[in-house]
């Protein structure tokens, strides 16, 4: 760890010390994270037990909450095993440094739901809502009914809400922000149908608020039929509901996406006699409004008037100007946008280097979509799952897959564990370069960190070693599968590894 010298100290001004003093430590936990994370990701699953190996090289003095969140929120965006995850909570848990956070309890819910690990994670919120209530919150409530209701049914759903009452949040009489959770998560499923018949069968325990009507509004607009969404902001009105900036907010995005940014402005002056400011957001939503328009010019002229309404862009304001130069293909423009935000110190984010990508790969520019991903690297930016699947299918269509070799490399040494899609790419451009071996040793390493591969990925493989003569590597990730399959819940077009009897007989 760097640490000023004690005669250094005495001579530097105190905040300069202190800054110095922060940027070691924060220097020294993102070691430690990305440490501990490449032990988790790296254990063979579940040939072993992960405690032993945490307790080998975690000692107790070094856990503290927040580098106990920072691996778990590494771990929560780099797809990890959610089992892995949920065995390193309960390991902190036994430490008594360690005291359990929101934060640190969320993610870990969020892992074990998101991999659909219910029993797990019931058994995590039920036992918090008896040790640590307090933790347990409206949050949390959301995060596991959400997965629940993607992945199970709407009875299902409707149990999972009276199991909370009951036996996670005891004693607690269940109110309007409870019932905002719970229309919350159908919304953002898009299940209107089931959104209004709970809205009528539950309105009579349940008084709606403002919230309540400004969540069910966002649910029609995400369905993107606007009519909807009008037709239902004026039954609030007849209500007697009184629209706020949320509501103004709404409605003006469910027109731009539409490209109808003339009811987009209209509805800003509409807002503003209302005495409602319009925020920075609804200035990007205009702007991208007219990009879906192709309207560049009206994009540019909001874009340079942000300043006048006293107003800074962000990055999600340069991403908007940046998708309508995307739209009309004008790299020279996206190109030049880029530059002024690194010159003003705007940080790119998952949306900017994808919208970049996109323009780049239109033009065919494969030199410039390398030199993006070079910097993209040097910058230890982690792309998220879209922008993965994005470079992985570019690099192998343009029959580079070694690209994608590095591409994936990168992944795994920053503690990522790619998703099946990236993988399903990847190892069908290989394969079609003779590259088996390498295919195979991805395939590998993604079921040995705890994750499934596809059932097409497997056969193609099994398809290619069999011809190939190389029986042992066959046998041998059949062999991971199978296992993995004892501890991972069941899901449609995952492989499960050889079943006809010939072909193991064959082995």
């Amino acid at each position: 760890m760097l640490r000023p010298s004690l005669k250094l100290s005495r001579l530097l001004p105190a905040k300069t010390l202190t800054f110095l003093l922060h940027f070691s430590s924060s220097l020294q936990t993102e070691t430690e994270t990305q440490k501990i994370v490449n032990i988790i990701n790296d254990h063979p699953y579940p040939n072993h037990p992960l405690h032993p190996t945490l307790s080998q090289h975690i000692p107790s003095s070094l856990l503290s909450s927040p580098l106990v969140e920072n691996v778990l929120g590494r771990l929560f965006a780099s797809h990890s095993n959610g089992l892995k995850a949920y065995e390193f909570f309960k390991f902190s848990l036994q430490n008594s440094r360690f005291s359990p956070t929101s934060d640190a309890f969320e993610k870990t819910l969020h892992i074990l739901s998101r991999m659909r690990y219910f029993d797990k994670a019931w058994e995590l919120m039920e036992e918090f809502g008896r040790s640590h209530p307090h933790l347990v919150t409206l949050k949390s409530m959301s995060i596991l009914l959400a997965k629940i209701a993607k992945f199970q049914s709407f009875e299902e759903t409707l149990e999972a809400f009276e199991r909370m009452e009951k036996r996670v949040f005891v004693g607690k009489e269940f109110g309007v922000d409870e019932f905002n959770v719970l229309i919350r998560v159908f919304c953002t499923q898009r299940q209107m149908k089931e959104v209004r018949s709970v809205f009528n069968k539950m309105i009579d325990r349940f008084s709606p608020n403002s919230k309540t009507l400004n969540i069910l509004l966002l649910g029609f607009k995400d369905t993107g039929d606007i009519t909807s969404v009008e037709l239902f902001y004026h039954e609030m009105v007849r209500r007697g509901f009184k629209p706020d900036s949320v509501t103004y907010s709404i409605r003006i995005n469910a027109y731009c996406k539409k490209g109808r940014i003339g009811d987009g402005l209209r509805l800003v002056k509409e807002m503003e006699l209302a005495n409602y400011s319009p925020t920075i957001e609804i200035i990007s939503s205009l702007i991208q409004g007219a990009g879906v328009a192709r309207n560049v010019t009206k994009a540019r002229e909001l874009f340079d008037g942000i300043p006048v309404r006293n107003l800074t862009p962000d990055t999600g304001a340069y991403n908007a100007l940046l998708s309508c130069f995307v739209k009309s293909r004008d790299v020279k423009s996206a190109a030049e946008l880029l530059d002024e935000m690194e010159e003003k110190g705007i940080g790119y984010d998952n949306v900017t280097y994808r919208n970049m990508f996109l323009i780049l790969m239109r033009s065919k520019d494969m030199d410039s979509v390398v030199e993006l991903y070079e910097k993209m690297v040097r910058r230890n930016f982690m792309p998220n799952t879209r922008t993965v699947v994005l470079l992985m299918k570019f690099f192998c269509k343009s029959r580079r897959p070694d690209l994608g070799v590095e591409l994936w490399g990168y992944l795994l040494e920053r503690g990522h564990c790619p998703h099946a899609h990236a993988l399903d790419l990847l190892a069908t451009g290989l394969c079609s370069h003779g590259k088996v071996g390498e295919a195979f040793e991805c395939a590998k390493q993604i079921v040995e960190r705890g994750r499934q591969m596809s059932e097409a990925v497997f056969r193609m493989l099994e398809r290619f070693l069999v011809q190939g003569g190389e029986m042992e590597k066959l046998r041998e990730l059949n062999e991971l599968i199978k296992r993995l399959q004892k501890v991972l819940p069941p899901s449609r077009g995952h492989a499960t590894g050889i079943l006809s009897t010939h072909q193991e007989e064959l082995m």
